[in-house]
């Protein structure tokens, strides 16, 4: 049954994920911690389906304020699929040269900030513009994505570097390059991707990380609540506590 096929490659990526990554992980979440403990930021960039990660972390029930989500639209809404905002204008975007640098021109950072970027190849240059430019301002680099399945790949950026060679801590999503899992009869491409499941699992295990290094310095975590739960008279009230922080640091931005 390919549905079991795919839950059991999905369950040996989270296994290899916990087998090999926890110091990692540690390392990812220690510039983090650092960045919202000074009351600064953690940005987090992707493209394509790697922003996917970005939304899952906050705003969320259970995601706390420190994270900063830079979605470019025209980098992650394709779901036209053809037409105004289709696959091929993606496609070709992530490629372009320099336009990861007018992203950054559009924010403020500090030195103190850390850069999250998601990417399972490292090879596509907006994601390489990004991570160099957050390097030259002073930003610590975190990066998750298939680094050991990389190696073979070419950057598409003219300095030649692949991003997870940028990066000042790479959390690997313990993925295939190919991403797709599943053999499927009659034909050459494999179904049923994981680097998603990957990079969600690799989210809220750095996330819980970090939180757990913030609590053990006596930081205040601003937790976006579930006001959907009976009898939880002050969930309203925490809501509008975490986002009046997250509009307070938001203004330096």
């Amino acid at each position: 049954m390919l549905a079991l096929e795919w839950w059991d490659q999905a369950h040996g990526v989270m296994e290899r994920i916990r087998a090999t990554q926890l110091e990692n992980i540690k390392r990812a979440a220690a510039p983090m911690a650092d960045s919202i403990a000074a009351g600064r930021w953690v940005h987090t960039f992707g493209c394509g389906h790697a922003t996917i990660p970005v939304e899952e972390m906050y705003p969320r029930i259970g995601g706390f304020v420190g994270f900063h989500p830079m979605v470019e639209l025209p980098l992650t809404f394709f779901t036209r699929i053809v037409g105004e905002m289709g696959v091929r204008q993606f496609v070709f975007l992530e490629g372009v040269e320099g336009y990861g640098n007018k992203i950054m021109e559009s924010y403020d950072f500090d030195p103190r900030d850390t850069m999250w970027i998601f990417s399972h190849t490292g090879i596509n240059a907006v994601n390489i513009d990004v991570a160099l430019r957050a390097r030259e301002i002073g930003m610590k680099v975190v990066v998750c994505g298939s680094e050991a399945g990389s190696g073979s790949r070419q950057s598409r950026h003219s300095t030649g570097k692949r991003l997870f060679e940028i990066a000042d801590v790479v959390v690997d999503n313990c993925t295939d390059v190919v991403d797709a899992s599943v053999p499927i009869a009659n034909h050459q491409d494999r179904i049923g991707p994981l680097s998603t499941m990957a990079f969600v699992t690799l989210v809220w295990m750095i996330i819980t990380t970090v939180a757990e290094d913030l609590v053990g310095r006596g930081v205040k975590l601003h937790i976006h609540p579930s006001h959907n739960v009976p009898g939880d008279t002050t969930a309203h009230e925490r809501l509008d506590a975490a986002l009046r922080e997250y509009k307070r640091r938001i203004a330096g931005v």
